[in-house]
């Protein structure tokens, strides 16, 4: 497991990043950096740009009123990025902010929006979006940015999903049993298939979850046959839509995803 830097502020930025390379700020980050946090030339911060790693730089000055960040040395190789698709119908404002920082928190490498029957908030600012993205990765010290993609109708966000993506499908009417079971049914071969070697990483995975107002029937018929779909209740308990990703995410990152659960254990 890496050991994260804290200490330093973390700030992403879009130019390559190498030794002896000098990334200008703009205008929102030299505020922040400068007029916020106070600090001076020579001052420590930590830059990635979800390709090259993160590097070590250092707060420099470029002319009259304008400074940069002097790139010094690496400090964490770039890691490969999960494959784990979120899938959600549209929240407002605030409530969808949270999300996409839980999201990209544990560990969502595409967020992509989806307008089903009951959806109440079909428009969705991706610029915003983005802007969460961004400040959580900053914040928690993650390399690779999730993609954020434009809302789409629910048929076609089921027929863009490739058929070897494994669907988790959390549906408030789904039996109240054992999801960690349910997932970990998941991970064993269907029948004709061989397993998995030992050395293969976690499987492409989605995980959806439907408006406050549920799915409507037809969703929930097509949802149930469709092939590699595994439907789970999160526990006996109604939660709110944002709260709904953070226990989704967990449950499908402890038994299935990136979190270490050996294979054959149901956590």
């Amino acid at each position: 497991m890496p050991r994260y830097e804290f200490r330093s502020p973390r700030l992403f930025v879009e130019a390559p990043l190498a030794p002896g390379v000098r990334v200008p700020l703009d205008a929102a980050p030299l505020h922040y950096l400068r007029d916020v946090l106070r600090l001076k030339p020579g001052d420590p911060v930590l830059v990635f740009n979800g390709r090259d790693g993160e590097w070590r730089a250092e707060l420099a000055e470029a002319g009259r009123r304008s400074m940069a960040l002097a790139v010094v040395a690496a400090t964490r190789p770039q890691t490969p990025p999960g494959d784990l698709h979120y899938l959600f119908a549209p929240l407002k404002r605030a409530r969808l902010d949270y999300l996409v920082q839980k999201a990209v928190e544990m560990g969502a490498s595409r967020l992509a929006p989806v307008v089903t029957r009951h959806t109440q908030a079909e428009r969705v600012n991706s610029e915003r979006m983005r802007a969460n993205v961004i400040e959580a990765a900053e914040q928690c010290g993650v390399l690779a940015l999730p993609a954020v993609a434009e809302p789409v109708a629910f048929d076609k966000a089921l027929a863009a999903l490739s058929p070897d993506r494994t669907l988790i499908f959390c549906d408030e009417d789904a039996p109240v049993a054992d999801p960690v079971a349910a997932l970990a049914a998941a991970r064993r071969p269907a029948p004709g298939e061989s397993a998995p070697a030992e050395t293969a990483g976690p499987r492409p995975l989605a995980v959806l979850i439907g408006p406050e107002g549920g799915f409507s029937e037809e969703e929930r018929a097509v949802l149930l046959d469709r092939p590699g779909v595994v439907r789970i209740a999160l526990g006996p308990r109604i939660l709110r839509a944002d709260t709904a990703a953070v226990a989704a995410l967990a449950l499908v990152q402890a038994v299935l995803g990136d979190w270490g659960v050996a294979p054959g254990s149901t956590g």
